[in-house]
């Protein structure tokens, strides 16, 4: 695409030749505020936040002046902070007497905004909005108070093919509503929470009951805390924890991540990559049964909880072809609560454990009543990535600042592991351990790129021996449908498929940090491969901890314990269930 020169505050900038002022801006790190516009998404040009002046003297909004040749741009001269400063206190009325994160005081990206361009919100007051506080399940919430309708909501979840979001009414009474259709459901993927700009659609807190365990260990005597308290990071979460205080998409923050949840106060600083080994030694084997003959072929994964409710409200028929392997999260958190419990001659009753994940629907799958071990949630709370941000700054903890620490053990993972986070991932993870389960050999070349990437639906053959394994990997519903309507016309076409519900994969999950874009996804995703390339253990059926898990504990448990520890069951959904 030809280029053309720009200037912006007097710096010379290099512009592609049909995008906008704004997008120029953001590539080059330079501020402007804005609310309505997403890279990903129609242009809305509804917020008027984004003002610039131009060299002739006009403010205009940025998101759609189209650069041209000696173009100069102003962002913050007085005409564009008299207006913007005007626009702001408009949009953002009453804003922080209504949002609930800036009354915790977890501030979000629209409080930091605020208090840099000095908008305090009370100028002028919204009238209210007689709509009570919405609830998706246990995962998400959306209050219509803070809503400023930019629609972004709303198109990312038609973007995405569920259309739960529309909006009702017409002129200043425009407002988001769920669609009360009987045969349309939410499934809590939270795409919606990533990219609201205001958090007036945002993820259930769970930061609260975290902190009060946290005060709790605190309060007590050195040892003598009546709980311990461990934190489990997902793959995704080390590689997009680092936005939420200026870092780079991308940038591996593992090892600061473990000093600042020692700091926080934790016992245990655990990896949900542990788990993630065991779900792939246990769909890796079910994928060898059903590939010699015994189980429903196609196997579809069903580690994504966001997916899971997909298939169980929209399409039953499809429930016998998932696997029964549980998803890393639960697999750890059930090991930790058993295996390790008894390794370390704790009580596992006395055992909380905390997942940081880039997902909302984690939440909602975390109270599964039919996942209980022993009467025991594997899991007890949910952290997004962006919660988990908010809890750090709220105790001073600067993230980039600390120094590396190291997991707690068990906390050996294999590369396969690492990858679960991005699309293709989980497939490829037990592509490397089902071919060994297959034909008894070790995969030499153990990187499968055909299942990578940001398509919405990739196929790929992979040789298992002088086998042809025919395999897909889908992200957001609309693909589900597409491959689903596959499935049915042709049952034999393919062996394995992979399916996740957010664009990406995990690493574009609903809970991570705003804004959640497809430029931002792949660079954090390059840190997951990069992770998996450095590493000399690549497959999780070579993790020593995992065969210790297996030989030493699993193997020794009645058959129906080792099913409640391992594997799940799924029916269908009624709405709102």
């Amino acid at each position: 695409m030809k280029k053309v020169n720009i200037h912006i505050n007097g710096k010379k900038i290099i512009c592609d030749q049909k995008e906008s002022v704004l997008q120029a801006a953001i590539r080059n790190d330079i501020e402007i505020p804005h609310f309505c516009y997403h890279e990903d998404l129609p242009l809305g040009v509804r917020c008027k936040t984004c003002l610039v002046e131009t060299d002739n003297g006009i403010v205009t909004t940025s998101c759609d002046l189209t650069v041209k040749p000696g173009l100069k741009i102003k962002t913050d001269s007085p005409k564009v902070k008299k207006l913007r400063d005007e626009n702001l206190e408009l949009l953002l009325a009453d804003h922080k007497k209504t949002c609930s994160k800036c009354s915790k005081g977890y501030f979000c990206k629209t409080a930091r905004l605020m208090m840099k361009f000095k908008i305090s919100g009370t100028k002028y007051h919204k009238d209210k909005i007689d709509k009570p506080i919405h609830k998706f399940g246990n995962a998400i919430e959306f209050d219509p108070q803070a809503c400023i309708s930019c629609n972004k909501c709303v198109e990312v979840c038609q973007n995405i093919g569920i259309g739960f979001l529309r909006l009702e009414g017409k002129g200043s009474k425009t407002h988001v509503a769920y669609n009360p259709d009987p045969k349309v459901d939410c499934i809590y993927c939270g795409q919606c929470t990533a990219h609201c700009p205001v958090g007036a659609i945002r993820e259930q807190s769970q930061i609260s009951p975290v902190e009060k365990l946290l005060k709790n260990k605190k309060d007590h005597a050195k040892g003598r805390a009546d709980k311990i308290l461990i934190a489990q990071m997902a793959p995704s979460v080390r590689a997009s924890i680092g936005e939420e205080f200026g870092l780079k998409p991308g940038s591996n923050m593992e090892g600061e991540m473990v000093t600042a949840l020692r700091r926080l106060g934790f016992d245990y600083v655990f990896d949900v990559n542990m788990g993630a080994d065991i779900t792939t030694y246990v769909e890796a084997t079910e994928l060898a049964e059903r590939i010699n003959g015994h189980g429903k072929l196609p196997m579809i994964t069903s580690c994504c909880p966001g997916w899971v409710k997909y298939a169980e409200f929209y399409h039953p028929e499809i429930l016998p072809n998932l696997t029964k392997a549980r998803s890393p999260q639960i697999h750890s958190g059930g090991a930790y609560k058993t295996w390790w419990a008894k390794k370390a001659g704790v009580n596992p009753k006395k055992i909380v454990i905390v997942s940081l994940m880039p997902c909302t629907a984690k939440k909602y799958e975390s109270k599964f009543e039919k996942l209980k071990i022993n009467g025991m949630y594997p899991v007890d709370h949910v952290l997004t990535t962006r919660e988990t941000g908010a809890l750090l700054k709220k105790h001073n903890i600067d993230l980039p600042k600390l120094k590396k620490g190291k997991l707690d053990s068990p906390g050996t993972y294999s590369g396969a592991a690492a990858i679960y986070g991005a699309s293709g991932g989980v497939m490829e993870s037990a592509l490397r351990s089902a071919y060994y389960f297959v034909t008894g050999k070790e995969l030499k070349k153990v990187e499968f790129k055909a299942v990578r990437g940001m398509q919405g639906i990739k196929e790929a053959t992979i040789k298992f021996g002088k086998k042809d394994i025919k395999v897909a990997v889908a992200t957001m519903a609309k693909n589900f449908h597409i491959l689903i309507e596959e499935i049915k016309k042709h049952p034999k076409k393919y062996h394995y498929i992979e399916m996740m519900a957010c664009p990406g994969g995990c690493i574009g999950g609903g809970g991570q940090p705003y804004p959640n874009s497809e430029r931002i996804i792949a660079e954090r995703t390059k840190a997951l491969y990069k992770i998996d390339e450095k590493m000399k253990l690549r497959k999780a059926h070579l993790n020593p901890q995992v065969i210790d898990f297996f030989e030493n504990y699993v193997k020794k448990l009645p058959k129906t314990k080792q099913d409640d520890l391992l594997l799940t069951r799924y029916w269908k959904r009624k709405k709102f269930e």
